[in-house]
């Protein structure tokens, strides 16, 4: 029977977000069947017992087996260039997944202050009232990370490029740093994706993605993933299994197609947000723009080095607080205001009182989440009306 997976090896990426991962049942479907079953029937007690045992592989219970969810994980896992993927209810869920599995009481984290607020959250709040320390530093500056690192340091983690600053890490050399002290470097790879930047091949343990976000591209379902090496992840599949994270097979199929179009859609988001970059960059309500397509930005050159774009994600900040920030917003007819991003249409917000709302005065400081910034995910609108839009507050401001 052909099977779409026979050459996965040898297949470069845009055919990996079309074909890995589909095994063709008998019905021989040219695309990919979901599986909204609770349970799988058996032909035999002894069958049962086997594969319940692990014995014979195959399905189980859709918590933890279920080809829709297989197909998901086995595409993305490929595109990673990781050995396996796991796939859970959100991007959270993948976090803390991870924590679970490969963290203990006494151990430490070492991560960029430039991380999402629900995931600051969840590593101060909840993670430590179980023991498990976080110390912060900031993403780009290497010494600092260096000097973080004591004897029960396991785990660093990093968004890069960052929300909303698009600062940067180099991940290659953190990566050598984590190494040569024991411990994990994980990258949270949802703004770029694998379309855009690899981590694993820069060095990266494992790559963490809410998969809700441009993984699926229209804001449809939500889901998480974290890929890397078998041995790290059997860990991460325990907890999923035992927990109950997971995802749900019509979400994954949602996810595997969205994947089918992932590389065309990063291409078409990049070109939006370079030009609406630019175009912020030179109006004069604006007194700056974070993105690093830009040629002012501190860190061009290593984005340029160590992906193959530069995302779709940019912040700017206007002259002008909290005040004159929702002004602009507030003049937009056709964005979508919301805090989500990673959609074919743009979405703004105000970081400072949403996606970053709950962080104390003290770690918005360090973060660099100002009153006046502004938080724009460019979606695939025509840029004359993206412009346009964003024209109304801004022009007003003078």
């Amino acid at each position: 029977m052909q099977q779409d997976h026979t050459s996965a090896s040898q297949w470069e990426l845009e055919t990996l977000a079309i074909r890995a991962g589909h095994q063709r049942t008998h019905e021989q479907e040219h695309g990919e069947p979901i599986f909204p079953t609770s349970s799988f029937v058996y032909g035999s007690a002894a069958e049962a017992a086997a594969k319940f045992s692990g014995e014979t592989p195959g399905n189980v219970y859709s918590r933890f087996t279920n080809p829709t969810v297989r197909t998901f994980e086995q595409r993305l896992a490929a595109m990673e260039a990781g050995e396996r993927c796991v796939a859970t209810s959100s991007g959270m869920a993948a976090i803390l997944a991870t924590a679970l599995a490969l963290l203990q009481s006494g151990d430490e984290i070492v991560a960029s202050r430039s991380l999402f607020g629900s995931t600051v959250s969840l590593f101060d709040k909840y993670l430590g009232k179980f023991g498990i320390t976080t110390r912060y530093v900031e993403l780009s500056d290497l010494e600092a990370w260096e000097a973080a690192m004591t004897p029960a340091t396991r785990l660093l983690f990093a968004e890069t490029p960052s929300n909303p600053l698009s600062e940067l890490v180099d991940i290659a050399a953190l990566a050598e740093i984590a190494h040569r002290h024991n411990a994990l470097l994980a990258i949270d790879n949802c703004f770029l994706t694998p379309a855009l930047q690899k981590p694993i091949a820069l060095g990266a343990d494992l790559v963490i993605h809410s998969a809700t976000k441009y993984l699926d591209g229209q804001g449809r379902a939500i889901g998480g993933a974290v890929v890397g090496r078998d041995k790290e992840l059997e860990e991460v599949f325990g907890v999923v299994r035992t927990c109950g994270p997971c995802l749900s097979p019509f979400n994954a199929w949602i996810f595997t197609k969205g994947l089918e179009t992932l590389n065309l859609r990063m291409r078409a988001h990049c070109e939006n947000a370079r030009l609406l970059a630019e175009w912020l960059e030179g109006h004069p309500a604006v007194a700056r723009v974070h993105y690093s397509g830009l040629a002012t930005h501190p860190q061009h050159a290593l984005a340029s080095r160590q992906q193959r774009g530069y995302g779709a994600v940019l912040g700017f900040e206007v002259k002008g607080e909290r005040e004159a920030a929702w002004s602009v917003i507030d003049a937009t007819c056709m964005l979508s205001i919301t805090g989500n991003l990673g959609d074919v249409k743009t979405t703004i917000t105000h970081p400072a009182t949403t996606t970053h709302g709950r962080l104390s005065q003290t770690q918005k400081d360090a973060a660099g989440i100002t009153e006046g910034l502004i938080r724009v995910a460019v979606g695939l609108e025509a840029m004359e009306d993206i412009r346009a839009d964003l024209a109304r507050g801004l022009d007003a401001l003078g």
